[in-house]
Order: structure tokens, then C-alpha cells, then sequence
């Protein structure tokens, strides 16, 4: 039997969206090539931007059903609040992970002293699908701080492993299906293999160049593979990337809105639900919401 041949990685260029304030995200999952990987659903890189003083990030209370969500910052800071009653502020290094499950609704916003003062806002926010026996569960909320995150070091490489199992070490973030989600810096020269115990795998620079397998990527750019075996990621230059990937989703999912599920039924429920007031409301944050889109 001839050896399988490698897959070429996919480059993601991503779409630039602005929000207002200067606050520009590049959304690069998912795309029609790639609509998942591993259990990656969604993938936005926020800013960096830059608030005056008096301004800031302010998203709305919102539901979600059928996903974990995850926030990781470069820079500045965003306060959490949910249905649950959980209120966290999250900062460089820590992690928020949402477990949505049956629903959840939670709003994002610029904490009070960072809105006084100003600040750059900077990182990623990432959906990740539960698997389908899962997708119903009890929603739930975790902060974890940075001093609990495993930390790996290589030959120029420093990695903080977020979620997941990675290098024979494993993450205290609780998660449903086998993933991982890192952090790394490599030195100008470095070389980095992948976790071997991930079939589906993804490479997002925010600064640097990388080439994998023949495939250059810059600042803002993804590329994305999948397969047994993968060639290890250069760095030509001092780089800071995200890593992540797992196994492949248990079928394919609907995306509407903030609304991951398997059937297009349970996304109709769930915006009936929204739009008939059917989700718990936001401690702390009950005044206002987004309303459910025309389209």
C-alpha cells in the first residue's frame, strides 16, 4: 500500500468586519473550505483597537445554544456577565470558557476602570461545538487564571496550553470532545511539531511569518489541515501564533446567529425562545439585549 499523501494546508485570508470605534474583526472560521476544524466552529481575531477614554467594547446580553465559547487576550480587558450570575473579568493570559449547552445568555463589556482610562483591546474569541450528545447539557462558566494553564517549553518555542491536551500535558479547562488550544512564541529559526493525538489541525499568526509544508503565512493569516501525519511549522522569523484543532465533529452543525446545532429545527426553537423572552435574563445586566435578527 502506497504511503497517504499529505494534504496541502488551506491559507485563510479572513473577512474584516467593523464594529464601530475602530474596533475591526477579522472573522476566519468558518469558511466555505473549512467550516470546522476539529471541533472549531468559529473563529474571530479581535482588533487590536484603541479606546479613548469614556469609550469601549460594550456586546449586549445575547444567547447561545450548542457551543463553548473562549476568549483569550493579547491586551486590555472585558467584563463577563451571564444568565448564570457569573461576573469574571477577564485580562491577558486567563480564560473565560462559556459552556452554553441548552442556552445561555451572556453580555460583554469594557470594565469600569479600563472604560474610565482607555485601553487597547487585542485577541481571539473562539466557538467550539459540542459534541451531539452533549449539545443539551446544563450551561455552565469557568474562569481559569493564568498561574493553572500548563506551560511548555521547547527548543525556541514557549507554548501555554489553554484548553485541551497537548505534549503529554492537559489543560484544567473542562472540555467535551479531544481539541487543543495553545498559545506560542517561536524564536526566528524554530521549528514546532503538532500534538500527535490530533487528526484536525489549524495555525493563526498574530505576528511573524510561518511556513508550513510550503505554505507562508503572515500577520492576520490562517491556514488549516487535516490528516494522519503533518509537517512541523517554521518560524522565519520572531512569531507569535495560535495553534489549535482534535478530532472531527461528530456531523456537521448549523451556525445562525449565535446558534450552533445539529438541526435546523433546534435553531428555530431557539429563536422562538429569544424572541418570546424564554432564556433567563442577565444578572446585573437586565436592561437591554440584542433583538434576534431580520436575516
Amino acid at each position: 500500500m502506497e504511503p497517504a499523501v499529505e494534504q496541502q494546508p488551506l491559507r485563510i485570508e479572513g473577512r474584516e468586519h467593523d464594529l464601530g470605534d475602530s474596533f475591526v474583526v477579522r472573522r476566519l472560521l468558518p469558511v466555505l473550505q473549512a467550516r470546522h476544524v476539529g471541533p472549531f466552529v468559529f473563529y474571530d481575531h479581535m482588533g487590536p483597537a484603541q479606546f479613548a477614554p469614556g469609550k469601549g467594547m460594550d456586546v449586549r446580553p445575547h444567547p447561545h445554544i450548542g457551543l463553548a465559547t473562549v476568549t483569550w487576550l493579547f491586551d486590555g480587558a472585558i467584563r463577563h456577565r451571564d444568565s448564570l450570575g457569573s461576573l469574571a473579568d477577564i485580562r491577558p493570559g486567563e480564560v473565560n470558557w462559556m459552556t452554553s449547552g441548552q442556552g445561555i445568555v451572556h453580555s460583554e463589556r469594557t470594565p469600569p476602570t479600563e472604560r474610565r482610562d482607555g485601553q487597547t483591546l487585542h485577541g481571539v474569541q473562539v466557538w467550539v461545538a459540542l459534541p451531539q450528545a452533549d449539545a443539551e447539557v446544563a450551561p455552565d462558566f469557568h474562569h481559569h487564571d493564568a498561574s493553572q494553564l500548563p506551560r511548555i517549553r521547547r527548543e525556541g518555542v514557549e507554548l501555554v496550553l489553554i484548553a485541551g491536551t497537548a505534549y503529554g500535558e492537559a489543560s484544567p479547562v473542562k472540555v467535551f470532545a479531544p481539541m487543543f488550544f495553545m498559545q506560542a512564541h517561536l524564536a526566528a529559526g524554530a521549528s514546532l511539531d503538532w500534538p500527535e493525538e490530533h487528526c484536525e489541525r489549524g495555525v493563526h499568526v498574530i505576528d511573524g511569518d510561518i511556513e508550513w509544508a510550503g505554505v507562508t503565512l503572515g500577520a492576520r493569516q490562517m491556514a488549516v489541515q487535516a490528516g494522519a501525519t503533518a509537517a512541523p511549522l517554521h518560524a522565519q522569523r520572531d512569531s507569535h501564533v495560535m495553534l489549535f484543532g482534535g478530532a472531527p465533529l461528530d456531523g456537521e452543525r448549523h451556525l445562525w446567529w449565535n446558534f450552533v446545532a445539529s438541526t435546523r429545527e433546534r435553531i428555530e426553537q431557539a429563536k422562538r425562545d429569544w424572541v418570546e423572552q424564554r432564556f433567563a435574563k442577565v444578572p446585573g445586566d437586565e436592561d437591554e439585549f440584542i433583538p434576534l435578527p431580520e436575516r
